[in-house]
C-alpha cells in the first residue's frame, strides 16, 4: 500500500470497510439471505429454505441460463474482433483521426442502453436486414453496447507496448501479418483477456435493451429474474438472481486464469 504507517494503514481500511460493506456488500448479502428466505416481514428473513434453487437450476431459468451464456458469449467474441480490429486500424491514424474514431465507438455508452435497444429495433424490423424476433437482434444489441468497452481497453494496451520488438521482427525481415500474428497479438493478450471478460460480465447483465427485444423463445436471465419479481416472487427471483452472479464470476476467474498465463508468457 502506498500508505506506510500503522495508522495511516487502519484508518485506509477502515475507510474502505465503510464504503465496500454499504455500498457493495450489503446489497449482495441481502439478494444472497432472501434466496434462503420463505418470508420477510422483520429485520431478518425467515423460513430458511434451499427450494428456490430447485426452480432457479431447472426448466425456464435453466434455459434462460443457457441463453444469456450463449449471448454474453457471442456478443463478447464478436466485440472482441470488432473492437480489436478497430484499435490496431486506429494506431495508425493520426491523433484527429484516433479521437473520432473513439468518439465513435464510446456513442452506444453515451447514450442510455434502451436508446440503443430502441435504434436496432427501428434499424432492423424491415427488410433487407429483418432481424426483429429472432435471437439475433439481442446478439447485436449486446454486441453494440460491449464493443466500445473491448475497443478501450486494446486501445490503452497499444499505446503501452514498445515499439522496439515490432521493430526487431521487422528489421530481420518479418512481414507485416508476421509481426502481427506472431509479435503484437501475443503481447496483447492479457488486454483481449480483460477486454473479454468484461465484456461477458457486462452482456451477462444486460437487461434494458434486452427488454425491447428479445423473442419468446430466446430470454436471457436478467429478464427471467425481472419477470420473476415483477409478479412478486422475490425469493425465486433472489435464487435466480445468485446463480445469474455465481455463474459470471466462475467464467471471469476461468478467464483471470488463462490472462494470468498469457501474462507470463
Amino acid at each position: 500500500m502506498l500508505v506506510h504507517s500503522r495508522t495511516g494503514r487502519w484508518a485506509a481500511w477502515g475507510g474502505f470497510l465503510v464504503l465496500f460493506l454499504p455500498l457493495f456488500a450489503l446489497p449482495l448479502l441481502v439478494v444472497v439471505a432472501a434466496s434462503f428466505s420463505t418470508n420477510w416481514s422483520g429485520a431478518l428473513p425467515s423460513g430458511p429454505t434451499a427450494g428456490h434453487y430447485g426452480a432457479a437450476v431447472r426448466g425456464e431459468s435453466l434455459q434462460a441460463l443457457l441463453t444469456s451464456l450463449i449471448t454474453a458469449v457471442t456478443a463478447s467474441l464478436l466485440a472482441l474482433t470488432i473492437g480489436t480490429w478497430a484499435a490496431l486500424a486506429g494506431a495508425a491514424l493520426g491523433r484527429r483521426g484516433r479521437r473520432v474514431l473513439e468518439a465513435l465507438f464510446m456513442l452506444p455508452v453515451a447514450v442510455p442502453s434502451v436508446v440503443v435497444g430502441l435504434a436496432v429495433l427501428v434499424a432492423f424490423s424491415q427488410p433487407p436486414l429483418l432481424l426483429n424476433g429472432t435471437r439475433w437482434i439481442v446478439i447485436l444489441a449486446h454486441t453494440v453496447l460491449v464493443t466500445a468497452f473491448a475497443h478501450q481497453s486494446v486501445s490503452a494496451a497499444l499505446r503501452r507496448l514498445d515499439p522496439m520488438y515490432e521493430q526487431a521482427a521487422a528489421s530481420l525481415g518479418a512481414r507485416p501479418s508476421y509481426v502481427l500474428w506472431r509479435v503484437r497479438i501475443p503481447l496483447l493478450l492479457p488486454s483481449l483477456n480483460a477486454a473479454a471478460g468484461l465484456c461477458f460480465a457486462l452482456s451477462m447483465g444486460e437487461l434494458s435493451a434486452t427488454m425491447m427485444l428479445y423473442p419468446p423463445d430466446w430470454m436471457p436471465l436478467p429478464v427471467r429474474i425481472f419477470t420473476a419479481t415483477d409478479r412478486g416472487s422475490l425469493f425465486t427471483g433472489s435464487a435466480v438472481a445468485v446463480v445469474l452472479m455465481g455463474t459470471t464470476l466462475l467464467v471471469l476467474l476461468a478467464l483471470s486464469r488463462i490472462r494470468t498465463k498469457a501474462t507470463f508468457r
